[in-house]
């Protein structure tokens, strides 16, 4: 396997940030994956994931080694519908391919970009279903000697938009494959009302699990920009949860604010509707905004740095911050020295 110095990752992030590996490797087998972290020649080196970049801002250069999963492989592992997955498959891919092959669950979860191995980092979510609720168990190797483990979901410490990849041990493990629980049996996920409307005026026919997705897409298509088209990250805000207190003093002032009750009786906030309400929909600034279909979306119109992408996205939050008393906390991930070289 070539480990390539000085590589541009321009293309490895839908923000289309500029910045470069000092080395760079694409393992697309295990053999070569472990032969890479046990190499002496990497040994002391700083040592980076990345996978889709659908997620990621870079705000310079990543010193050490960087490692592109390349790991391939789709497999039904039993009749009950339990499927593993390569890390480096696309996300999207797979959750079309399960679905032609008659196994559902992962409808909800359609067009998100990016790769399976950085799904449960992010513990992707969208439409009322998170990928915590379909993985059984990942497989993954530790960064700093090449040890292989095995978690179970329980152990991923799942949580909205994180997990103990993202936060406890963050940086510490690559994911080489998922095993996901699928069903033939429909057990559709209606919870959003634009869903739910959208699904029961299709046919009776298309009721169904691929019916769903369709329209998933269709929605994610007419509110998210397509990132090869104009560069962005998803959403790039979360969803505050705020306790009920804080609810009640914001309905005083903003009846109409959109809110989604939680369990444990606090409420979900949608970011989207206070960017908005904060003058941000649409507004542009030098080679950034927000987009003017969906203000959760950040945005880069060409020419941005990383620096450029995080004080904008500062300023965003300082103004939702000032206006209602909430913090906004990003969601893609910052990699890089804080100064870019030429």
């Amino acid at each position: 396997m070539q480990v390539r110095p000085g590589c541009s990752l321009d293309t490895f992030n839908t923000l289309r940030l500029p910045a470069r590996a000092e080395w760079l490797a694409e393992p697309a087998s295990d053999a070569a994956l472990v032969a890479l972290l046990c190499d002496t020649r990497w040994a002391g080196l700083p040592r980076t994931v990345i996978g889709g970049g659908s997620n990621l801002v870079l705000r310079g250069d990543i010193d050490g080694l960087v490692i592109r999963p390349c790991l391939r492989g789709l497999a039904t592992l039993s009749d009950d519908g339990l499927v593993e997955v390569g890390a480096g498959e696309e996300w999207d891919s797979v959750v079309a391919r399960t679905l032609a092959a008659g196994w559902q669950g992962l409808e909800n979860l359609s067009l998100i970009p990016g790769s399976c191995g950085a799904a449960p980092v992010q513990n992707i979510g969208a439409y009322g279903v998170e990928l915590g609720d379909v993985l059984v168990s990942l497989d993954a190797v530790s960064l700093r000697d090449g040890e292989a483990r095995r978690f179970t979901a329980a152990e991923c410490g799942f949580a909205y938009r994180d997990s103990r990849f993202k936060s406890a041990e963050a940086g510490q493990w690559l994911i080489t494959r998922l095993r996901l629980q699928l069903r033939r049996e429909p057990e559709l996920t209606l919870g959003y009302a634009d869903l739910a409307e959208r699904f029961a005026a299709l046919p009776e026919a298309a009721r169904n699990a691929q019916g769903l997705r369709e329209i998933v897409c269709a929605l994610r298509r007419s509110k998210l920009p397509d990132p090869a088209e104009l560069p962005n990250a998803g959403s790039f805000f979360k969803n505050p949860v705020v306790d009920a207190a804080t609810l009640a003093r914001l309905r005083s002032t903003w009846p109409d604010i959109v809110a989604y009750p939680q369990p444990d009786g606090r409420a979900k906030l949608a970011a989207g509707w206070l960017i908005e309400r904060a003058g941000w929909k649409g507004r542009r600034e030098g080679a950034l905004g927000m987009h003017a279909q969906q203000a959760l979306v950040l945005v880069n119109y060409g020419g941005a740095t990383g620096a450029d992408v995080l004080a904008f996205a500062q300023a965003v939050r300082d103004s939702v911050q000032a206006l209602f008393g909430v913090t906004l906390e990003q969601e893609p991930v910052i990699l890089g020295r804080a100064t870019a070289t030429a």
